[in-house]
């Protein structure tokens, strides 16, 4: 009898495994691919995406009693400003009287000002000097004891702005904040400011003049540079150069002294941190379209300033994108300056999606293939979040999913419980929220993709009925 009822149970739990594997066999094999129909074609439109393009400059300047700015330059036109924040006030070169540090109104006057700019959903590179209006004066600089703490004191306010900042250029000597002709103007007080910066801005890329001004900071050579590599866990991986000799030499006007071994170096480092400045010199053969679209590759140029030089804004704006320049023939005939524009930093193409789910849509199964055809790279991570709309437009599922860090291949899954209906499905790859509004999304270079509304790219559609 026992015999027995052991031998019936066994039959039971076979048949019980059976069932499940059955089930699970059924689940899977009614689980399908649909390669989603959208336009998986590079459109050649301007896209504002942040932390790249060219930048409008703001002239700010901090007194005692606050900061002071012409609010109107920012505006729906520009995604990327330079702050050029003048707190000469604060040397004693300048105020005839004495060093002194930044005031809370003048502190508070900055915080309002990034505050503004994030709530219109704008960047900026930020530079600080001693330079008084920004007219190109030398030797207004206050101790470098009153630098280090002008730097403290900054630093805090940065740090709540991370999404906000493309990148610190550390400026603070000599004319316009360029690191140069004052007499402080040496390695024995930029490498402290350096330091300084990297200690207390704790997740902003920050940039310097020169690449030996990073070989100083490193205690390396220039000749040592060329394979030297600085690895992500140190302190100066998040340290760069800013060009204002962007393509006006062989040396940009001193920027480097040897070209191609400077630039390898940077090219490692720009390869995860933003790279710009400002093109000079109109004669200068090295920003024909021809010639200087291979090293704006390279080096992954980020940002330009599209009020400086004029004459080669000009000029990029008067010649044109042929096969001469290379083999991108979606551009043949479009003018230069449309070719830099649309190329400077990252720029994503959604090339193929394909959803997989089973007839009960209780579980969703998304993979995207991107291509990054900009210069650049995308720097810093979005959040990734799934946003589904029904037939009427509204919003029936939104659920933060991963972040996105510029991959080219994207996987995303999740659970759904719909109701039988038509759905479109959107991602968005945003830096962060205030309340529910997103900021700082990434924007695909697809036509017909992109909702204005939901601040997301469209990347499917669904169909589900409960028969």
């Amino acid at each position: 009898m026992k015999t027995k009822k052991n031998i019936l149970a066994l039959i039971v739990l076979v048949a019980v495994f059976a069932c499940m594997f059955l089930s699970a066999c059924g689940t899977k094999a009614n689980t399908k691919s649909y390669v989603q129909q959208l336009n998986y074609a590079e459109s050649t439109e301007k896209i504002d995406n942040p932390d790249q393009g060219f930048y409008r400059p703001i002239y700010v300047r901090v007194t005692e009693n606050g900061a002071s700015y012409n609010a109107n330059i920012i505006n729906a036109a520009t995604q990327l400003y330079h702050l050029r924040i003048d707190i000469s006030a604060f040397s004693a070169a300048v105020n005839g009287d004495t060093d002194k540090p930044l005031t809370p109104v003048a502190l508070d006057g900055l915080n309002d000002l990034l505050s503004f700019l994030k709530n219109q959903d704008k960047n900026a590179v930020v530079r600080f000097a001693y330079d008084p209006s920004y007219g190109g004066a030398k030797d207004k600089e206050p101790s470098l004891q009153n630098i280090l703490r002008h730097i403290e004191q900054v630093c805090p306010i940065l740090n709540g702005y991370e999404s906000t900042i493309t990148a610190i250029e550390a400026g603070l000597i000599g004319p316009w904040g360029e690191m140069h002709s004052s007499a402080i103007a040496n390695a024995q007080n930029i490498s402290p400011i350096i330091d300084k910066f990297l200690d207390s801005a704790t997740n902003v890329p920050v940039l310097v003049r020169t690449p030996k001004m990073i070989y100083d900071y490193l205690g390396i050579t220039p000749n040592d540079a060329e394979n030297h590599t600085i690895g992500a866990n140190e302190t100066a991986y998040r340290l760069g150069l800013y060009n204002d000799g962007y393509l006006g030499s062989d040396s940009d006007l001193g920027t480097y002294t040897n070209r191609a071994r400077d630039i390898e170096f940077l090219s490692r480092q720009t390869n995860h941190l933003p790279y710009g400045g400002e093109v000079v010199i109109p004669d200068s053969p090295l920003h024909n379209i021809e010639t200087c679209l291979h090293e704006m590759n390279k080096i992954n140029l980020s940002y330009l300033n599209i009020e400086w030089n004029n004459n080669v804004i000009d000029k990029w704006k008067n010649s044109y994108y042929t096969r001469d320049c290379g083999t991108d023939s979606l551009y043949y005939g479009k003018t230069a300056f449309d070719y830099i524009q649309n190329h400077m930093g990252y720029r994503f193409v959604l090339k193929n999606s394909t959803f997989k789910y089973s007839n009960k849509l209780d579980e969703l199964n998304i993979e995207l293939m991107l291509q990054n055809v900009g210069f650049g790279n995308l720097n810093k991570k979005k959040n990734a979040q799934l946003i589904i709309t029904g037939e009427s437009g509204d919003v029936v599922f939104s659920k933060l999913v991963g972040t996105f860090a510029g991959d080219t291949k994207l996987e995303y899954s999740t659970q759904l419980n719909l109701e039988s209906g038509k759905y479109d499905v959107y991602l968005r790859l945003c830096g962060e929220f205030i309340s529910e509004t997103p900021l700082y999304s990434v924007r695909f270079a697809n036509d017909g993709l992109w909702n204005s509304d939901l601040r997301a790219n469209k990347i499917g559609s669904i169909k589900y009925s409960e028969k």
